[in-house]
């Protein structure tokens, strides 16, 4: 399983949200190029970045994240707020390993399904949760799509895997919920990447056990909680 670094960008500039709601900063740094580069210095193997911006529909970070994918010398999954084909063409041709869709995967299946079969075994679907229930437009608002209802429709469509974040622990630095792991891997066919509440080297364990793909860690080691690099396999791995 591998420890993947996120890096949100807002503003121009990267954050670690409380929940993903505007105004709760714990980290505020200027420059998303130079952190990317920190998290290479430091080891990380994968770059995983998600423009805040576009998910909420406020401008993009589109030329950055295109120079980070150049630049970088590690591979980047990148998500938020990708809803154009030619937005995800423009990525993977900019040098993004993977690109991850969210609420147009969740609203316009057949159109996902479509670009799964375009590109495919290069897209994430990113089914956000919130009391068990999938979330849309940045987490703004609930689906009415249910859960188990969504993973089934994705079975034999050929994406890469299932991004879950789970909203509930996001950005709180307290640990992820195992119950709610154990639940959403034995729903889901395809690889799971795992993000929220991973903090500690028991968690990356936990989500080992339960099969987990990746997993996405931010606010932990911006705050210096963890350091995921001197993890030993098979989380780094």
């Amino acid at each position: 399983m591998k420890i993947i670094p996120a890096i949100d960008i807002m503003n121009h500039q990267v954050v670690q949200l409380v929940g993903g709601v505007p105004g709760t900063e714990k980290i505020k740094l200027p420059d998303p190029a130079e952190v990317a580069q920190s998290w290479i210095d430091k080891g990380a193997k994968y770059l995983h970045i998600v423009d805040l911006d576009a998910a909420f529909g406020e401008d993009d970070n589109l030329d950055t994240i295109k120079y980070i994918a150049k630049n970088s010398k590690v591979p980047v999954q990148v998500g938020g707020g990708i809803r154009k084909e030619s937005t995800i063409r423009k990525l993977l041709d900019a040098g993004v390993d993977r690109v991850i869709i969210g609420t147009r995967g969740v609203t316009d299946r057949e159109w996902f399904k479509e670009m799964a079969m375009t590109f495919p075994d290069k897209l994430i679907l990113a089914l956000d949760t919130k009391n068990g229930n999938i979330t849309v437009k940045g987490w703004q608002e609930a689906s009415s799509m249910t859960l188990s209802w969504m993973l089934g429709s994705m079975e034999d469509v050929p994406i890469y895997g299932i991004l879950n974040t789970n909203i509930d622990v996001e950005g709180q630095g307290k640990g992820i919920d195992e119950e709610w792991i154990k639940k959403f891997t034995s729903m889901c066919s395809h690889r799971v990447i795992a993000s929220g509440g991973v903090t500690s080297e028991d968690d990356a364990k936990t989500l080992a056990r339960y099969g987990v793909d990746s997993a996405v860690v931010g606010v932990s080691i911006y705050t210096g909680l963890t350091e995921p690099w001197n993890w030993s396999t098979p989380w780094e791995a």
